[in-house]
């Protein structure tokens, strides 16, 4: 069954609502409550009825009857209506600084596309590294590398400025999926780019949200880390696989064109049709700057990274680089204010009430002797392959990752060691399908790479990921002295 709910604004907006999408969330949120008689010892019936919700609501993320921030808005009014939680206390969860940082830097990756400055930065990496095609893929790598701190979403990323990008540089070779000249230069490039944010993402903690949440998660933990020291800790194997992976690539999936000259001929063009350098442009590049650089102080500053992104914010607007009609129409910052406060509230309820300490507790009996560096490891592996069974890197760390955590700590494991490796995983797990998160949708959903391309390729750079992001990884982390 499918309703179509018109409403007339000027335009016809339409909003399809996927009433079969509600059935299985329904059953599973069913079954956990009407289990409650049979419940764990020690788990009061108000902690069993919202792991029930939650579970269904993370199931309602995965099939998607509404969009993520409906599905949210729906269960915490049913939690409410329940009196799973008091109101006050549950309205206090759209307080929550991680939620408001990510918010804030969505807001910040506006005045990168009003300005230009977005376009404008790609073309220059296009213009430097163009030459060849394995120094295209460098230069893609680049402009996702230079975005990455400002921009929480790894999709508009992916799908906002580089895709645009690469599709126009594949188009100028012949290269599209229409006339099955893919193979050329736009699979390789696709795939690159595909890879880059995937490292973008775990190198930097403000590139992807679900970074953010798995750290916000990590705070109920008693544990906290700075953007500096998420930095610090993914530098080595971020750098390895900057370098490395579009070189693999390049192996494992060969592009036609290997000379590409009309690459550069053609960013030279597309610079020369901007025009020079705007003042708006200037005045949004040294207030990123600004930005990062107090990110990367804030520790020493005891500045709080949610301040910082209020600061930068405020400039843009005093400067007239971003209107107040540019933060109330920024979509996707309220979006994630709703979805991402609600969702981050629960799972911190969940641990509040002792729902993820009996969990931890339950599974590190089982492994009880068990060296903690070995529980660490496999609850990686565990976090990182379970990922083929999930289409939103939201919805998979917010089920999980505080649980395995949990049991991580109750091994033994350090908490900050932990945090790290499995916030890591977060990232590289997307190198799984093609419905792993956001940028694998689009960047697929463009028709360049196959299918059986797709898997047979992410399985080997997936391996290669375990390896630099966990083997390698945790040398790094015991020479810097995390562990």
């Amino acid at each position: 069954m499918l309703l179509v709910v018109t409403i007339k604004r000027g335009k016809r907006d339409v909003m399809k609502i996927k009433y079969k999408a509600f059935f299985i969330p329904i059953i599973v949120g069913s079954l956990i409550w009407l289990a409650t008689p049979v419940r764990p010892a020690g788990i009061s019936v108000i902690a069993w009825h919202l792991l029930a919700l939650f579970l269904a609501t993370i199931v309602a993320c995965i099939t998607q009857p509404l969009p993520i921030a409906g599905v949210a808005l729906v269960s915490v009014t049913i939690l409410l209506v329940l009196r799973l939680a008091p109101i006050k206390t549950t309205m206090q969860a759209f307080g929550n600084k991680t939620v408001w940082l990510v918010a804030m830097a969505y807001m910040i990756s506006r005045g990168f596309s009003k300005t230009g400055l977005g376009k404008r930065m790609a073309l220059w990496f296009v213009k430097l590294f163009g030459k060849r095609t394995l120094g295209l893929a460098y230069a893609i790598e680049g402009i996702d590398l230079v975005t990455a701190p400002a921009i929480p979403s790894n999709t508009a990323r992916a799908g906002g400025i580089i895709y645009p990008i690469v599709k126009a540089l594949s188009e100028t070779f012949h290269s599209t999926p229409q006339d099955h000249t893919e193979r050329k230069i736009g699979s390789y490039l696709i795939f690159s780019e595909f890879h880059a944010n995937i490292i973008t993402s775990a190198l930097f903690m403000t590139a992807m949200s679900p970074n953010l949440i798995a750290l916000s998660l990590a705070e109920s933990f008693k544990i906290k880390i700075s953007w500096l020291g998420w930095f610090v800790a993914a530098s080595v194997p971020g750098i390895i696989c900057l370098v490395t992976v579009p070189y693999l690539i390049y192996r494992l999936y060969p592009p036609v064109v290997r000379e590409t000259t009309n690459a550069r001929e053609w960013a030279t063009q597309e610079l020369t049709k901007m025009g020079a350098m705007q003042l708006k442009e200037k005045v949004m590049l040294g207030i990123f700057g600004m930005a990062l650089l107090l990110w990367i102080l804030s520790s020493t500053l005891n500045l709080d990274a949610t301040t910082v992104a209020f600061i930068a914010i405020s400039l843009l607007l005093l400067t007239g680089v971003l209107s107040v009609q540019d933060i109330l129409h920024e979509t996707g910052a309220w979006n994630v204010v709703v979805w991402f406060s609600i969702l981050i509230f629960m799972a911190n309820r969940l641990n509040k009430l002792g729902i993820i300490p009996w969990l931890s507790r339950a599974i590190s009996h089982q492994l009880k002797g068990v060296n903690w560096l070995v529980v660490l490891v496999v609850l990686a592996l565990v976090y990182f392959y379970s990922h083929y069974l999930f289409a939103s890197q939201v919805a998979h760390v917010a089920a999980i990752y505080g649980a395995l955590l949990g049991v991580a700590i109750a091994a033994g494991v350090p908490g900050t060691l932990a945090t790290l490796i499995l916030g890591f995983t977060t990232a590289i797990y997307s190198s799984t399908t093609q419905y792993a998160n956001g940028p694998a949708s689009v960047l697929f959903g463009s028709g360049y790479v196959k299918q059986s391309d797709w898997w047979r390729l992410n399985a080997i750079l997936g391996g290669y990921y375990l390896l630099i992001w966990i083997g390698l990884e945790l040398f790094w982390l015991k020479i810097i002295g995390i562990w």
